[in-house]
This record gives C-alpha cells, structure tokens and sequence, in this order.
C-alpha cells in the first residue's frame, strides 16, 4: 500500500510537471522568424501632399492606381470631399491645403507635427507590427491578415481604419500625450484618452482593431455582463499572446496607477459585480460603464481614482485563470467556446 501511494504520488507530481511545462511554453515568447510576413508602412500621407504641389489631376491618377480601395475611402470617408469619380473634390482639396485660421495654415502646422515624429520609414512600428502580425498567424494560422498597411493623417477625423483588405493609421492621432493641438480637442478627445495617443499605441492598437474587428468580432447574441466580459477578456488574452513585450497597461489603456489599482482591489471588483448582480445583467445602459471608456468607474472607489472598463480588466483576470487551469486548449479553441459561463465555472476565479 506504502508503494501504492508512493507511485500515485509520484505520477501526480509527473503529471503537475506536465502541466507546468505546457502552460509555461504557451507563455514563452514563442520563435516566429520564420513566418514569412514583413509589414512596410507606406506613408500615403507623403504621396497625397504632393497633389499640394504637383499637377492635382496627374497626382490623384497616381494616388488611384498605387492605392486603389483605400484612396477612395480615404478622400470618400475620412475627408468626405466628393466623390473620386467626379474632379470637383479637387477644389474641396485645394482648400484643405490652403486653409487658414488664426494666422496659422492647419495642414501645414499639422504635416510639420506628423513628420517630425515621423520622419521617414516607420522602422520601430514596421518591426512592432511585422512581429505582431507573425504571432496571430502563428497562433491562428488561417487568419486572413491586410497586406498593406497605410499611414495618413485626417485632421483627426479617425485614429485607425479597417478596410478591403488594409489597415490605415491617423498619425495625428498618435502624435504624442503632449502634442499642441489635442488641449483644443478635449471635447471630442479629453485627456484620458488624448494620454494615449502617443507612437507606443501603434502596434496594440493596430492588432487590437484586427483582432476585434477583423478576426473575431463580437456577435450580436452577447448581451449580458459576463458575455461581454469573456469575449473581452479573450479578446485582451490574444493581446498578451501577440504582443508579449506591451506593458498590461498599454494593452488595455490604463495609467500604471490604475492597474495597479485593478490588482489592490481585485477582490472588492469582484464581489461588487456579485453583490450588485450585475454579471447576468443585460441592459446596456446599466452595464456599459463596465466595458467603455472613461477617465474612472462611478460608483467604485474612493476619490474617482478607480481603473475604467472593470467588466473588461476581470474578463481578462477569468480567461487567464481558466487558461492557466487549462493548458491543452488552443487559442482557436478559446475562442470557437461561447459558453461564457463555463469559462468562469471552470477558472474558479475567487480572487482573494
């Protein structure tokens, strides 16, 4: 019997080992040199100020044949000057270019800001993102990623854009937390999240977009708090897969104090959710301020120094925990599972 127990024993510490083992290499920054993807920012923003000083007609045929599906949208959708189709929004171009106010020239004050950050061939983000771009389809190999990547700028009309095909970066839209122009945008951008327009939140914000809108957006039948939290939390549980290197706070857009915050209290944002019944709530309008932006969540701490997005931050902490406690299931796995209930069932998240 003595000999009985001792190799039980002995198989479940092999067994622990195992598991240790397997959990530890999915969270091992994994080799992916070898996945044949190189991301090359192309700076539209440099060809399409040339119709600022070339032939317009010329440029624009240019600008059509090189970029096809994006220089309509961009000239469609973003700046919203006619249609391509029609030469008259050359004149609404013309005044874009030659605009001024206040004795400043916004174009021009603008290009000056965007190529000063960015002055030439995006080498970091072209890095960043090729090694992003490698571990999703390391991890999803069947992903259908954009094959070009396109940087403009907007008049801050639209951070990213997701189109046929490509991904589009504003870059007067990642300028930097100090830049000159965004104190006059607080209405549309206050400081909370104007802090996080800086050339850091490139990459995470460029996989998040891909992730969440391309490869696995959320479905319409999620309606309650813990739905929405698991999708979330899968969705940030990716992130930390393809983008290793990202601080947790960049990932998720909190200040350092906030996570930190988060961790301190995890325990009380826990039993809040339970206690306020709030994890098989469905009303949007209740719930929203769980999942959304905000400088701080009303309601949950003292001073408004609470982290926002409480719902997607504990979505996160569950899914880690349920992936930890199940080393054998895939990504793929993950997120082809809509039972939300389960994935916290079987986390046995009990924060302490």
């Amino acid at each position: 019997m003595t000999t009985t127990l001792y190799k039980a024993k002995q198989i479940y510490l092999i067994f622990l080992i195992g598991l240790l083992f397997t959990a530890c290499t999915r969270n091992k920054k994994v080799d992916v040199s070898n996945i044949p993807i190189n991301v090359h920012i192309e700076r539209f923003d440099h060809d399409f100020d040339a119709m600022r000083t070339k032939p317009m007609a010329q440029q624009a045929a240019f600008l059509q044949k090189k970029y096809g599906v994006f220089y309509k949208d961009y000239v469609q959708l973003i700046l919203q000057t006619g249609a391509i189709n029609d030469t008259a929004y050359f004149k609404t171009v013309r005044e874009v270019f030659n605009a001024t106010h206040n004795n400043m020239h916004p174009y021009l004050d603008l290009k000056h800001d965007v190529d000063s950050v960015y002055p030439g061939e995006m080498e970091k983000q072209n890095a960043e993102l090729t090694d992003a771009f490698r571990r999703i389809k390391y991890y999803f190999p069947k992903a259908k990623l954009p094959s070009k990547v396109y940087a403009y700028f907007s008049g801050f009309q639209a951070q990213t854009i997701i189109g046929n095909d490509y991904f589009g970066i504003g870059l007067d839209m990642f300028l930097g937390a100090n830049s000159r122009f965004y104190p006059a945008l607080t209405e549309s951008f206050p400081h909370y999240l104007s802090r996080r327009f800086t050339p850091d939140n490139i990459t995470p914000r460029v996989a998040e977009g891909i992730i969440r809108e391309n490869l696995f957006p959320e479905k319409d039948d999620d309606k309650s708090l813990l739905a929405k939290m698991i999708y979330n939390g899968k969705i940030m549980y990716i992130m930390d897969q393809v983008l290793p290197d990202v601080p947790d706070s960049t990932k998720i857009g909190y200040t350092p104090q906030q996570l930190q915050w988060c961790n301190n209290f995890k325990s009380n944002i826990w039993s809040y959710f339970l206690e306020q019944n709030l994890l098989y709530e469905t009303d949007y309008q209740r719930i929203q301020m769980y999942l959304t932006e905000a400088p701080f969540t009303p309601g949950v701490g003292e001073k408004n120094e609470s982290a926002p997005k409480l719902g997607v931050w504990t979505g996160w902490q569950i899914v880690k925990q349920y992936m930890d406690k199940h080393p054998k299931i895939t990504l793929p796995q993950l997120m082809a599972d809509d039972d939300a209930q389960k994935i916290l069932n079987e986390s046995k998240y009990r924060p302490k």
